[in-house]
């Protein structure tokens, strides 16, 4: 079901959500506009660096398909995706000449799909590297690849003594390397010192990679300062309006509105207890509204309010108003006693984020980071988008396996792929 996409039209979302989708217990609002602002101040910022936009695990929750397919109508032209079925996604809906890089690598048999989509892996392990060298040989394939280098994070990547190892490889020419990369591990803390390390490491080691383009600002990186932005920088997490500069204002935009169903309004009396445990007590006749979202939607029971300490908030007609109790797999309980009375109906909608209530306020509630509040939120809520392609899709009721890309009708159509050799072959 579509929606226009004029502002005007925001209203009427809900009201055509509520008539085409009745069973549908919340809605999540996602601002592709204001992605595309935020990845154009992040652009901005990195000049003269090249800005990609990191649209892994569905885009952070926010959908990998239309965020994609926003970001490359905005000029982006590289995106970082960390599984294959997520590459197969995003080439869907983005330019042949657009780079797709997959963080998690090459594995053995992959080989083919690679050449299919035209994506590129980042590598970061010596055998790894062999591997696809062997697949690229026996399949004629030069699509390219990365180079990840641990320079302290302690993850995925090659040591930086390894890294050096192929620098002769580089030196040789056609090496098939069209990315150096690392990644910072405390880029949100500006004064840490292990920024600093990180960065002499990984200077020194891509400027060996002659005619390499570098990488290593994520999102807070690029507001270190143009000396950790190389020639691309990958932001992720700032694209969907989380905080880069925790310890400063928040620079990005909001992009994600977050609405649940009033399901029940109940009545409980003084010295009443609510929810499981019974570890809340109402202190005086309270008015509850009962709310259709839980931990199974990525609402965590840790925003819940027990007795001694106060929980997270939502809006309801635009006023904030406390959980009551804990956070169930399905329902929350909130406290809207001091609303006018006709303020908190059963089918209304309240705000769980929205209207003042922030990403990084509510993983403050959960006691996590907003990147995990986002990619968390579940697949029971339907979905508006705003700009780009503004429409709405209903709740998924169960995960849908990716379908394969196929390439599109511009480019270039690659060699013939063998099956790959057995590992035992293999370099």
């Amino acid at each position: 079901m579509n929606v226009a996409s004029d502002p005007k039209s925001l209203l009427s979302a809900e009201a055509n959500l509520a008539a085409a989708h009745a069973s549908a217990t919340g809605l999540l609002t996602v601002d592709l506009d204001a992605i595309v602002a935020n990845w154009r101040k992040l652009e901005k910022t990195a000049v003269p660096a090249e800005c990609a936009g990191v649209v892994k695990a569905n885009a952070y929750g926010c959908g990998a398909e239309q965020v994609s397919r926003a970001l490359a109508n905005a000029g982006c032209k590289t995106f970082f995706v960390a599984t294959l079925d997520e590459a197969q996604v995003v080439r869907s809906a983005v330019p042949a000449s657009a780079a797709i890089y997959v963080l998690d690598g090459y594995f053995q048999n992959s080989g083919e799909t690679y050449a299919k989509i035209n994506c590129r892996p980042v590598i970061g392990d010596l055998n790894e590297l062999a591997e696809w060298d062997v697949f690229c040989r026996r399949a004629g394939w030069n699509g390219g690849a990365a180079i990840h280098i641990d320079t302290g994070m302690n993850r995925l990547g090659l040591a930086v003594g390894e890294a050096q190892a192929i620098i002769p490889r580089i030196n040789a020419g056609d090496h098939g390397i069209t990315l150096v990369m690392s990644h910072l591990a405390s880029a949100e803390l500006l004064n840490n010192p292990h920024n600093a390390k990180q960065l002499a490491a990984f200077r020194e080691v891509a400027s060996e990679f002659s005619g390499v383009p570098a990488a290593l600002a994520n999102s807070s990186g690029i507001f270190l300062g143009p000396q950790f932005q190389f020639d691309l920088v990958r932001p992720g997490a700032a694209l969907y309006g989380i905080n880069p500069t925790p310890e400063a204002d928040n620079p990005m935009q909001p992009v994600v509105e977050l609405k649940a169903r009033i399901v029940q309004i109940r009545h409980v009396e003084r010295g009443e207890t609510v929810g499981y445990g019974g570890t809340w007590t109402a202190r005086r006749p309270t008015k509850l509204a009962i709310v259709a979202a839980g931990y199974a939607d990525g609402y965590f029971r840790a925003a819940s309010a027990n007795d001694g300490t106060r929980g997270a908030e939502v809006v309801v007609s635009g006023k904030r108003c406390p959980i009551a109790g804990r956070v169930s797999m399905d329902l929350i309980a909130v406290d809207v006693t001091d609303l006018e009375k006709n303020a908190a109906r059963r089918g209304h909608m309240v705000t769980l984020i929205g209207e003042g209530i922030t990403v990084d306020e509510l993983a403050h509630h959960f006691g996590t980071i907003g990147y995990e509040v986002l990619t968390s939120l579940g697949r029971r809520f339907a979905r508006v988008y705003k700009g780009g392609e503004a429409k709405v899709e209903p709740p998924a009721l169960a995960a849908e396996a990716p379908v394969a890309a196929e390439p599109a009708p511009d480019m270039a159509t690659p060699p013939p792929v063998p099956s790959e050799a057995p590992s035992a072959d293999k370099a």
